[in-house]
């Protein structure tokens, strides 16, 4: 499991955090992704490219889980 620290922000839009995270090599690639219904945040998939994600989310991706703190 991955942590990211969200700091002196309040959230982080779902396709940014994949890239910041290296999961994925660009937004283009993040953005189809998660449009084909191969991220799940909190158990469930999410199709939002732009959700926000806040303070104790948990984002799963092709085996890897991110925590977000």
């Amino acid at each position: 499991m991955q942590i990211f620290t969200l700091k002196d922000h309040d959230f982080i839009e779902l396709n940014r955090l994949l890239k910041r995270m290296n999961l994925v090599n660009s937004g283009g690639e993040a953005k189809i992704l998660i449009q084909d219904g191969e991220v799940r945040v909190n158990g469930l998939v999410e199709t939002r490219v732009r959700k926000k994600l806040r303070a104790g989310v948990r984002v799963d991706f092709r085996g890897q889980t991110v925590l977000v703190e």
